[in-house]
């Protein structure tokens, strides 16, 4: 649906309807407000954490870089994953640098491959092995295969022909999409004790709702 300029006197609906201010129940207008004022304030936060993250890749590469000149030589053009820790060893601050794997349609090969060793090994086959392999390609809501469960399939040793091909079109089918960037904070109150990861996941932070 296309938003449209809403004339004074009117709110648009969601479905795209023109309705006059004065048919808007006071508890919907209120409803509204409140959700557009809270996603202003939220903007600038959202800012500043990318400012933040921008910051952090930043000081941590001039600091790679530092390090580098004191040996009379030069990183590679990846300076991802590196973690660094405080002195005191309470705190610590990682960057890392994850690809977003998906598979092409050499996986719809793949899949059929296997499915034919799981119905020539039906009889006196392990139950276990069949559910793992079918699990793997179960898709989630989104309709996605767990990436994980699919490559985990190729370090299973198994000596047969089909099976093989199968396992060979599954790695042809990997495809790198994307490629994304973290930042993770993590401290601890003493040298010996576990770190907490320091989140800004709104929905990991610990406040007092009433």
């Amino acid at each position: 649906m296309t938003m449209q300029t809403v004339p004074d006197g009117f709110m648009q609906d969601s479905r795209g309807r023109l309705v006059p201010e004065a048919n808007v129940r006071p508890s919907d207008k209120l409803q509204d407000e409140l959700v557009r004022r809270l996603h202003r304030e939220a903007e600038p936060v959202r800012q500043f954490m990318m400012d933040f993250k921008r910051l952090c890749f930043a000081e941590i590469n001039a600091f790679l870089d530092l390090v580098a000149e004191q040996y009379s030589t030069k990183l590679g053009s990846d300076k991802g994953n590196v973690t660094l820790p405080s002195y005191d060893g309470t705190l610590r601050v990682t960057v890392a640098v994850g690809n977003v794997i998906s598979f092409g349609p050499e996986i719809q090969a793949a899949q059929t491959l296997i499915h034919a060793c799981l119905n020539r090994w039906s009889e006196g086959a392990n139950a276990n092995l069949k559910a793992v392999v079918l699990d793997a390609f179960d898709v989630d809501k989104q309709g996605s295969m767990n990436v994980g469960k699919i490559l985990a399939l190729r370090r299973l040793e198994i000596e047969d022909e089909e099976w093989q091909r199968g396992m060979q079109a599954i790695s042809d089918s990997v495809r790198v999409d994307v490629t994304k960037d973290y930042v993770r904070l993590h401290r601890r109150p003493s040298p010996d004790a576990k770190w907490e990861l320091v989140t800004f996941d709104l929905s990991k932070l610990d406040v007092a709702t009433t």
